[in-house]
């Protein structure tokens, strides 16, 4: 079946565009591969207070009301179901499995996930002490020694929520000034369970069935230490899940999508939206917004 728009990436971004391609009359496939919607949103555990008219006590009841309001509408979803190739010029969407979809416009919603520090133990502790997330985890953490990686507001906000339980927390950090917050900053200085280690790297991690210890380096003197550690957490950062776009669409030097204002690409007839295509913003207003603004852009040019 040839569709109007295919739609790769079931997060807030791909689901807006779903809805608003149904608004507009047009036939739409929305391709996720993960087991179901949501996207980010499924990692979000904290409350979500800053989206226009919508509270949240975290991503997941958001995504719930998302998939409420869809229920009705009338457009494809294939779960499961991941894109192995894309032919731009052709407007073509092959699928690991084999079955390849045609459309008149493609819209690219494959967002972005945690960077890693790609550092020796980092895949052997995945879930046996590298946390998903302070505020899940928590409880989880009494009493013991945690680490957490980063100098940006997700790094403090979850060392100030890990500290609460834990015995001790050591925030990590490669540089000497810190992205954070100055509220944030203030109130990690200030809190006497945990320690800052700045100018420092992680470059190890070690244990017998689960974390033990992380071995850091000093960057500027080049000192080593072990340091003990129960748990730790990675707040480094976010990469852009492009790799199958990279010769095929203008990306920018940290891989994010180029669009315009009307979120087209270099590509006519193909649009990025949400976080894949918006450094500056990675917010789910963000992402709504732009998964309406290429639906409305895809309209007059398909000449229905």
């Amino acid at each position: 079946m040839i569709f109007d728009v295919i739609i790769i990436g079931g997060g807030a971004a791909g689901i807006s565009s779903a809805l608003w391609c149904d608004e507009l009359g047009l036939r739409a496939l929305l391709l996720e591969a993960g087991a179901e919607l949501g996207g980010q949103l499924l990692r979000v555990y904290n409350p979500i207070e800053n989206h226009l008219g919508v509270l949240a006590e975290n991503g997941r009841e958001l995504r719930d009301i998302f998939v409420k309001q869809i229920q009705n509408y009338n457009f494809a979803i294939r779960l499961k179901t991941r894109a192995s190739e894309i032919n731009f010029e052709k407007k073509t969407v092959l699928i690991e499995e084999g079955e390849e979809f045609s459309a008149r416009a493609i819209i690219i919603a494959t967002g972005v996930r945690r960077r890693k520090l790609n550092v020796e133990g980092e895949e052997e502790f995945k879930a046996k002490g590298i946390l998903e997330s302070g505020k899940r985890e928590q409880n989880s953490e009494k009493n013991k020694n945690v680490a957490v990686v980063g100098g940006g507001d997700a790094a403090f906000e979850n060392a100030l929520i890990l500290a609460d339980a834990a015995r001790k927390v050591t925030l990590i950090h490669r540089g000497k000034e810190f992205r954070a917050r100055k509220e944030f900053v203030e109130k990690v200085s200030k809190n006497p369970k945990i320690e800052i280690l700045r100018e420092t790297v992680l470059t190890k991690l070690t244990g017998a069935k689960r974390l033990e210890k992380v071995e850091l380096e000093n960057l500027k003197t080049k000192e080593t230490k072990i340091l003990p550690a129960d748990a730790i957490l990675l707040r480094i950062g976010v990469e852009p899940n492009t790799e199958i776009l990279r010769g095929k669409l203008d990306l920018d030097e940290n891989g994010y999508v180029k669009i315009d204002s009307r979120c087209e690409t270099n590509v006519k007839g193909v649009f990025a939206v949400g976080d894949v295509a918006n450094p500056i913003s990675p917010t789910v207003s963000t992402a709504i917004g732009t998964g309406a603004t290429a639906a409305k852009a895809i309209l007059p040019n398909l000449n229905l």
